[in-house]
């Protein structure tokens, strides 16, 4: 039989815990927001495209700008992911193998979203930014190795747990394993995220960049502010 560890979790979810919980999410969606922004807000050379392209735009941060963007994400990523636990309260009275599911997701993200992606993507920035000082002609290709060797095993892993959270949030909404509405599946970070990438369409354009930078933060921001909106008609 499985069971799990009810870290003080009674039988009927704590409604007054998990709001504050979603507050403080939406609030550290927000101060991720504000880093992506800072990193994103900018356009590529237009002399060069995909990755390159991208690249580029980075050119013309500053070190305090790269550090801001960097140490919003190190703060507000690892304080997203304890408030995910007000969507963990919300499933484990009903089902502990989703809740369990769920959490491992958790752990994941909160293990390798700062530290994983978030901080090494700007580190891979500012090699970029000193390596175009040095060797113009070669930086491209020494930013791509050092995102293989330091941002990419991260990247990857966050993804494996990311998905795994993402699935087990959406199934335990759809099946009524929680308070809220079955429709209400779609405040999670997928949805938020997905109509946020749309903006990729819109070219080499500053706001467009900046707000497709900040998906995930933007996913943030839609899942814990749609679930504080919702939560009066949760039953």
């Amino acid at each position: 039989m499985t069971t799990y560890n009810d870290i003080g979790i009674s039988g009927v979810p704590d409604r007054k815990r998990i709001r504050k919980l979603f507050t403080i999410g939406l609030l550290a969606g927000i101060t991720v927001f504000i880093g992506d922004f800072i990193l994103g807000f900018r356009t590529g050379d237009e002399n060069l495209t995909g990755l390159e392209q991208k690249l580029s735009s980075y050119l013309s941060m500053n070190d305090t700008e790269i550090f801001i963007s960097a140490f919003l994400g190190f703060i507000g990523i690892p304080l997203e992911g304890l408030c995910y636990f007000g969507i963990y309260r919300l499933i484990a009275p009903n089902s502990i193998k989703w809740a369990h599911v769920y959490r491992s997701g958790v752990i994941g993200y909160l293990i390798f979203g700062a530290c994983g992606v978030h901080v090494p993507c700007l580190a891979c920035v500012y090699f970029y930014k000193y390596a175009v000082a040095v060797s113009p002609a070669t930086a491209f290709d020494d930013a791509i190795k050092f995102g293989m060797y330091f941002l990419l095993p991260g990247t990857i892993a966050f993804l494996i747990f990311f998905i795994v959270q993402s699935a087990a949030h959406i199934f335990a909404f759809v099946k009524g394993l929680t308070l809220y509405p079955k429709w209400c599946w779609i405040f999670c970070m997928p949805v938020g995220m997905a109509v946020t990438m749309l903006l990729k369409f819109a070219g080499n354009n500053a706001l467009a960049s900046a707000l497709t930078a900040a998906w995930i933060s933007i996913g943030n921001i839609w899942m814990f502010g749609g679930l504080l909106i919702m939560m009066r008609k949760a039953d």
